[in-house]
Order: C-alpha cells, then sequence, then structure tokens
C-alpha cells in the first residue's frame, strides 16, 4: 500500500519543528527513525496533514551524561546507544535489554526517543525507563516539561504528550554497580520481536524493583522489599494478577502470569548475582 497523501518539512531547527507543531497541532506528525512510523503511514493506519523531519536537527542529536543522568536526544538512534562507551557500566540495564529492540538493521535507524514515543506495551525501551524511573522532556513552543514515565505512558500505545508538544530528549538515571544489580528477560516469539513478556530487574540493600512489559496497557513496575523464598513468589504472584492480563493471538492470559511468576523471580535472581 501506499500513504495517503501529506505534506513533507524537513526541519532545520527546533524551533522550526515547535511552529509546525503550534501551528498543525494532531495533523502533525514526527519522523526520526521511522521503523514504527513509515508501515503505519504505509497501512494508512496515520494519517497525518504534515510529516516532520526531525532527523536533521543537530540539536536533537546529543548524547550526554549530566547531574547522574544520560541525557538521550530525539535524534539518537538506538545502535548509536548501545554502542556508546562504557554504557555497561552506566546503564547496564538498557545494555541487557538494547540486543533484543529487533534487529542491527532496525537498530541502525529507529531512535530511542520514538519508541518511548510509540508507547508499545511490549517494547525494551519504554519497559527500561519506566523500570529505571527515567524521565521523558517535553518541550511546545510555550514551555518545557519533564514527565516521569510512570506517568508518561497513558494506555496502549497512547502518552501525555500533547499535539503541541515535542519528545525533545528522555533520560535515565546512571546506575551505581557498587550498590545494585541489574537484569532483563523476555519471552517473544522469535528474536527481535516484540515480547510476550519481558522483566526488568533492579536489586539493592533498598529492595527489589521488578518492571513487566508486554502484559498490561503500558509497561508496569512494583517494589517488593528484600524478599525471597515463598514470600517473594507470592508477591510475584500478586503483582502477575494485578497486571489484569488478557487472551489473544499471541498468549493466553493464563500463561503471561505464569511468565510473570517464572521469569519475573529468574530476572530478579539474576539481578541478584550482577550485583558487583
Amino acid at each position: 500500500m501506499k500513504p495517503a497523501r501529506f505534506d513533507y518539512v524537513r526541519a532545520e531547527s527546533v524551533e522550526e519543528v515547535l511552529t509546525v507543531l503550534t501551528a498543525e497541532g494532531g495533523e502533525a506528525r514526527i519522523l526520526a527513525g521511522g521503523q514504527s512510523f513509515m508501515p503505519m503511514l504505509n497501512m494508512r493506519l496515520a494519517r497525518p496533514r504534515v510529516v516532520v523531519d526531525i532527523m536533521p536537527v543537530t540539536a536533537l542529536a546529543d548524547l550526554d551524561e549530566r547531574d547522574g543522568e544520560i541525557v538521550v536526544g530525539a535524534g539518537v538512534r538506538q545502535g548509536r546507544l548501545l554502542g556508546s562507551e562504557g554504557l555497561a557500566q552506566r546503564l547496564p540495564l538498557v545494555a541487557q535489554a538494547l540486543p533484543h529492540a529487533g534487529h542491527a538493521q532496525t537498530r541502525s535507524r529507529g531512535t530511542v526517543c520514538g519508541s518511548i514515543a510509540h508507547a508499545d506495551p511490549s517494547a525494551e525501551l519504554p519497559l527500561c525507563l519506566v523500570a529505571l524511573a527515567g524521565h521523558v522532556h517535553l518541550r511546545s513552543a510555550s514551555r518545557r516539561r519533564r514527565l516521569p514515565a510512570a506517568g508518561f505512558f497513558t494506555g496502549m500505545m497512547t502518552t501525555a504528550r500533547t499535539d503541541d508538544e515535542l519528545i525533545e530528549a528522555v533520560s535515565f538515571p546512571v546506575s551505581d554497580a557498587r550498590t545494585e544489580g541489574t537484569a532483563f528477560r523476555e519471552v517473544a516469539r522469535r528474536h527481535g520481536d516484540f515480547a510476550i513478556v519481558a522483566c526488568a530487574a533492579r536489586v539493592s540493600d533498598g529492595g527489589i524493583r521488578l518492571a513487566v512489559g508486554g502484559v498490561a496497557g503500558v509497561p508496569q513496575a512494583r517494589d517488593f522489599p528484600g524478599l525471597d523464598g515463598s514470600a517473594l513468589d507470592d508477591a510475584l504472584n500478586g503483582f502477575a494478577w494485578d497486571l489484569d492480563a488478557r487472551d489473544d493471538i499471541h498468549a493466553s492470559a493464563r500463561y503471561r502470569r505464569e511468565l510473570v511468576r517464572r521469569i519475573g523471580r529468574a530476572t530478579i535472581e539474576e539481578a541478584w548475582r550482577c550485583r558487583a
């Protein structure tokens, strides 16, 4: 299929992007990596009046560490983040999860912020952002705001971004390998497919944080004290039921709950072993 007719803007500055978003509102869509957006255009699931290409905007291509966070600009591709120096030490969870996000070819084009904007509940990067309690940096012509990941994702492929806002960047808190361990696991039909269930764990002396994707409409996290044995099994069982899993063509709700129990425990145990 071919996309419906639209106007194309090759933006040269953030200000130009914001001008178009202010003028067009919900009729404008951002094009970055395009790995999800272009198929939606071609299948006419998306019918914008204007497509704004942000990749020429150099100000959106920054990948920096500041104030204890890794700040990833809207133009940073997933492959660049995965290949960045020291990622396994500064963001071990992201380093563990990113190889599961599509394939090398899609990561070479797809952007980090594009995955966050698409907000697929089975995607790895939204799950990591929630697990690490990261933030989304939004900008419009009139304001800037910074939202916690848990408040940004509002439903299946829906977010708190307003029509005139650009996701300027996302930020992940730098991990302290001396005090915490992380791990990531997922079950998918094939490597590179979206997860049927994915689990991301962080452990420290303060307790356990487990985030789960692929079950509910948004990735969700829960904090536990330092449980083990049957107490941890009971906590995981309660979390699995609270996620309100549903049957679909890929898996039953029962199977998904069982995966949360099993790979949730395995991911937490691996995170403990990975702790320095």
